[in-house]
């Protein structure tokens, strides 16, 4: 009988609630000291334990996790915020600027200044950051061609608003990186069917994301597959329970091929900062009006949503 290989073991579902709530725990507390054994009490484990289990869904360490995730939020701020770097060093729980400065060119090729000069605020999310795909900075003839092209392709494909939203709830099922997204829907259609949430016309899928695809690595970027419904249901295994918080919203109402969805984020984005709006705290998400599959054109109906003040 051939043995198993423990490497190829999957740590069971169930800890997945656990990790949910060491994820939130980390992003609110990125400016303090997070050890081993605080993330671990977090999470209701033995440091060894947890650490295992981290790892086997993560697939990195606890401290390169929480050293990305400061280097991304530290990237973040310089692309949309004014404060300075001083500020969002000391924001993220690096000691010095020179700790900072040394780490961030591990991640993104550039120092934080230069960072900052080579991704303009307004339009930063149309660049690809060179350090994760190899790629130089366009000139800027070739940028401002580009921006152009993508608001135009944006009027023409989209009908944005402001709304105030109401509160959403259902159920989610992390998912870590773009492998395997695919599978991650069907799961959480498959339990939704048996659940029977979809006899609810007002039940929709949606997808939160957690990181933007701009900063993060595809492999890394952590989002919510949802079942957004007002149907009482249990949560179970991997199932958590998600809510997203009422207020002022961009919605952008795409019909769209699966392969635009990156060019309608970007072109979302563009629009929300040339009427002068800013990104509130809260995560960006999708909610969907139909199975692509069913649509003549292979097109989704899709809002997606960016919070906004």
């Amino acid at each position: 009988m051939k043995k198993e290989n423990p490497k190829n073991k999957q740590t069971p579902v169930v800890h997945q609630h656990s990790i949910d709530r060491v994820f939130q725990y980390i992003d609110d507390h990125l400016d303090r000291d997070l050890s081993l054994n605080t993330i671990a009490e977090v999470a209701f484990y033995s440091p060894f334990h947890f650490h295992r289990i981290f790892k086997v869904i993560t697939q990195e360490t606890l401290n390169a996790y929480i050293t990305r995730r400061r280097v991304e939020k530290a990237a973040a701020d310089l692309l949309h915020k004014k404060a300075s770097i001083t500020e969002i060093f000391q924001t993220y729980g690096f000691n010095d600027n020179a700790t900072f400065t040394r780490t961030f060119k591990k991640y993104y090729g550039v120092s934080p200044t230069e960072f900052r000069k080579l991704n303009p605020n307004k339009f930063s999310k149309i660049y690809q950051l060179k350090s994760k795909n190899g790629q130089e900075y366009p000139s800027y003839e070739k940028y401002i061609c580009t921006i152009n092209n993508l608001k135009n392709w944006t009027k023409m494909n989209a009908n944005i608003e402001v709304k105030d939203l109401t509160e959403l709830k259902g159920a989610s099922s992390t998912q870590i990186g773009v492998d395997g997204v695919e599978h991650a829907f069907e799961k959480l259609l498959v339990w939704a069917n048996k659940n029977r949430l979809f006899e609810n016309p007002e039940t929709k899928m949606g997808r939160v994301f957690h990181d933007s695809f701009k900063i993060t690595e595809p492999e890394k970027v952590r989002m919510s597959i949802c079942v957004l419904t007002n149907e009482v249901f249990e949560v179970e295994n991997e199932i958590t329970a998600v809510t997203i918080k009422k207020g002022t919203y961009i919605v952008g109402r795409f019909e769209i091929v699966p392969e635009d969805f990156e060019k309608s984020w970007s072109g979302l984005f563009i629009w929300m900062n040339e009427n002068g709006y800013k990104k509130r705290a809260e995560n960006p998400f999708e909610i969907y009006h139909n199975d692509f599959r069913q649509h003549p054109q292979n097109k989704c109906i899709v809002d997606m949503c960016i919070p906004v003040v």
